[in-house]
């Protein structure tokens, strides 16, 4: 198969970082934690709250964080929350009790940890969002992620690529298939601010093709509300994706592709359409199916030509950034932002630092996952790690 040029895929964040000064948090009164700036990194612990465990691309988040911040001689309380919320909230609030020198947090609902962010503030121990804002609160310091933005426009690029109507270099196609090609469109959790990201970006990218009736979706589904997947799960995608099918594809209707934020959701998708006599694969009639993490049982159906395409989170460099904030600010120093305007939590814009993202394609999910080093060629063989 012929490669692509790796840079084509290339699409995030600005490399130029601009310097700022981290907004006093409220943070400043003495407390059990906090960063000492003269303490060796043995003496320093930082909490880490993760979401949950059933996703593959968090296990590794954790993992990557744990073992670099461990690498550089912190100490690590590191916990996982099942997805739920108290459970979470109960977490982060032996942490803060504890002591701890800094906190990374990756919610589960953004909006849900005011309580004890404001108890960190008052702790002095500074906070960084990793990977999910934390909204509504001003006690958030530093937030890293990718550019997810970004992602919504890479999601809905692939999904007219896949359906022939942009070419390799996301150009027009010259043979582009005529309209209307019906397409139906999912969203992840709405407590996730990402979500609404990755939506608005694809939106944003897709909507001169509904307005030019090019693209139809013929449920009528164009709200990220109707479209939204409560916890970003499988189950719930491949129940929604089933009553689309039985409902609007009933009387021959051809469902030419669907927006697919997420792995998960997208093999949810699938599932239905194969049931529904669809496919097997894109070559046998399966609609497009777009998705997001470059989860290792989507890279193997991207390789036989099942899905469609995914976005590949480098989720190292993540931890890497994120590892290199914390140092920063347990050494009293501003971490390096390159966005200081795009995320306000609903209470301040938090300065961020973006990583670029990847779209992969069957074309290339080879250079940019195997020979990276991210999968070996056996998982991708057999789907799974």
């Amino acid at each position: 198969m012929h490669k692509h040029n790796r840079r084509n895929f290339l699409l995030g964040a600005s490399a130029t970082a601009a310097a700022l000064g981290l907004a006093a948090c409220g943070g400043e009164g003495a407390g059990s934690g906090g960063p000492d700036p003269d303490a060796e990194p043995s003496e320093l612990t930082v909490g880490v709250a993760m979401p949950t465990q059933t996703y593959e691309r968090w296990v590794a988040d954790g993992d990557n964080i744990k073992a670099g911040l461990e690498e550089k001689g912190f100490t690590v309380d590191m916990q996982y929350a099942d997805d739920d919320i108290p459970t979470q909230q109960q977490q982060i609030d032996q942490m803060v009790n504890s002591g701890v020198n800094a906190l990374l947090i990756a919610s589960i609902d953004g909006a849900s940890l005011s309580a004890q962010l404001e108890a960190a503030a008052a702790a002095g121990i500074p906070v960084i969002a990793y990977d999910r804002l934390l909204t509504d609160s001003e006690n958030v310091d530093f937030y890293v992620t990718f550019d997810n933005y970004k992602v919504g426009v890479n999601q809905a690029n692939a999904l007219m690529f896949g359906l022939g109507l942009l070419d390799e270099s996301f150009e027009p196609a010259g043979d582009a298939p005529e309209g209307p090609l019906n397409v139906e469109l999912f969203a992840g959790s709405l407590d996730d601010n990402n979500a609404h990201l990755f939506w608005q970006g694809a939106i944003d990218t897709l909507q001169p093709y509904f307005d030019d009736g090019t693209l139809v979706v013929l449920s009528e589904q164009m709200d990220i509300e109707q479209a939204a997947t409560q916890r970003w799960e499988q189950e719930t995608a491949q129940k929604r994706m089933e009553t689309l099918l039985t409902t609007h594809y009933g009387s021959g209707e051809e469902l030419a592709g669907v927006l697919a934020p997420a792995d998960p959701l997208s093999r949810g998708i699938i599932n239905a359409l194969q049931n529904s006599g669809l496919g097997p694969t894109i070559e046998e009639g399966l609609p497009v199916v777009t998705g997001q993490d470059a989860e290792i049982a989507s890279i193997k159906l991207i390789a036989d030509g099942v899905q469609s395409s995914t976005i590949f989170k480098d989720t190292r460099d993540l931890a890497d950034q994120a590892i290199l904030s914390a140092e920063s600010i347990l050494n009293g120093e501003e971490p390096e932002a390159n966005d200081t305007e795009t995320y306000n939590n609903g209470v301040k814009v938090v300065p961020s630092y973006l990583l670029e993202v990847q779209m992969v394609l069957q074309s290339n999910y080879e250079e940019i996952m195997v020979d990276s080093g991210y999968y070996t060629p056996e998982q991708v063989e057999a789907g799974q790690l």
